[in-house]
């Protein structure tokens, strides 16, 4: 099928969905499958990285046999594969060399550092070891263009997409989490690709929606709402994490759909936010973080972000699981709960809206606090 492509930093074009093979582990024959639809509506970017599992190896396999078959996008697939911050020279030489192997291929279209979450990444990446890693890369031909994914502070991803040193960015872009999307066109601004993670998963688990978020978005489905969203703001392309060939559906109707939003579309955005914003009444976090920072360094907007999904959009299960991971994911997520906040008030004289903060922090902990289940958190 003939896809619409969308630039992506200074290498080839993309689709406006990617394939995400985070959940494709399961045997070479699923892989397999999900690659061949994903090529069938027109998708050609693949999205990996070492720490999926057996991920490479089996796309390594698949498109061999793919290739053998005569199946494979025009001008072929675009690989995305990432490395860990931190790995001295030798071993970083090791990662990208392994990567080439299991994947069969001669050259890695874009390389991304897998979670620039800390200074500390950063400055690995701009000057320290991972620095001389990249150029070694480079001026070998084994990489084509360098970017990163990141779960870190905005502030973070700002200096990164700044620095000039990246081709592209991988970074949390939501419907229903619109903080990042400034960042965002500031990278397009520069040139640079935009890759949304995951954003119908970590989205809200726009797969199975509560019945109120489905009310507030009809006649969309809201995993539709969510990507014609980002696919208007021209965000290069969506991650599609695919289990089997069927969750393509969406992604089939929406393969050349990055215009801008519809009257009808607007307004079912608008809609849906203030329906959330009128459940929530006076406890409504607008997400200005004038909050921050606090003594006890309790991440106040993300928590209330939370809340307000729970009792605004009915999205429990979702807002549950995201909050029972803090303090559980290393420097991928927060560290700090609501239950750490002391009530010193600092926050208070800050609020444009006069919430109550420390109230607030304490009714989410005790509504969202459980035990945290696995997930594919990365």
């Amino acid at each position: 099928m003939k896809a619409k492509r969308n630039r992506f930093g200074t290498g080839p074009q993309v689709s406006l969905f990617t394939l995400g093979t985070m959940r494709a582990i399961e045997s070479v024959e699923q892989m397999y499958s999900v690659i061949k639809e994903a090529c069938l509506i027109g998708i050609n970017h693949i999205e990996t990285a070492p720490a999926y599992g057996p991920s490479e190896k089996f796309i390594g396999e698949s498109l061999k046999k793919l290739n053998s078959e005569g199946i494979k996008p025009i001008n072929d697939w675009i690989i995305t594969s990432k490395i860990l911050p931190g790995l001295n020279f030798s071993n970083g030489k090791k990662h990208i060399e392994d990567i080439l192997s299991t994947l069969s291929i001669q050259k890695i279209n874009n390389l991304a550092i897998h979670g620039l979450n800390l200074n500390d990444h950063l400055n690995w990446a701009l000057s320290g070891e991972g620095a001389e890693l990249l150029q070694w890369a480079k001026s070998n031909d084994l990489i084509e263009q360098i970017g990163f994914s990141s779960h870190g502070s905005y502030s973070l991803i700002k200096k990164a997409i700044e620095s000039n040193h990246f081709n592209f960015c991988n970074l949390h872009l939501h419907l229903l989490d619109q903080t990042r999307i400034p960042l965002a066109i500031k990278a397009l601004e520069k040139g640079m690709g935009v890759l949304a993670i995951s954003p119908a998963d970590k989205g809200g688990h726009l797969h199975h929606p509560s019945k109120t978020l489905v009310e507030d978005c009809s006649p969309f489905l809201p995993i539709e709402l969510a990507y014609r969203f980002l696919l208007a703001q021209g965000i290069s392309t969506l991650t599609l994490g695919a289990y089997k060939k069927e969750d393509f559906f969406i992604a089939k109707k929406l393969i050349n759909a990055n215009s801008p939003l519809s009257k009808e579309e607007q307004y079912a955005i608008n809609h849906l936010m203030n329906k959330s914003k009128t459940r929530l009444g006076e406890t409504f976090c607008g997400q200005c973080r004038n909050c921050l920072p606090c003594p006890k360094e309790v991440p106040i907007p993300e928590i209330l972000r939370l809340r307000n999904l729970a009792f605004g959009l009915d999205l429990q299960t979702f807002a549950k699981e995201r909050y029972n991971l803090i303090g559980r994911a290393s420097h991928w997520w927060e560290k700090v709960d609501g239950s750490a906040c002391q009530h010193c008030g600092d926050c208070l004289p800050r609020c444009p809206n006069k919430l109550e903060i420390p109230n607030l922090l304490k009714e989410t902990h005790e509504s969202l606090g459980d035990t945290p289940k696995r997930r594919l958190w990365r």
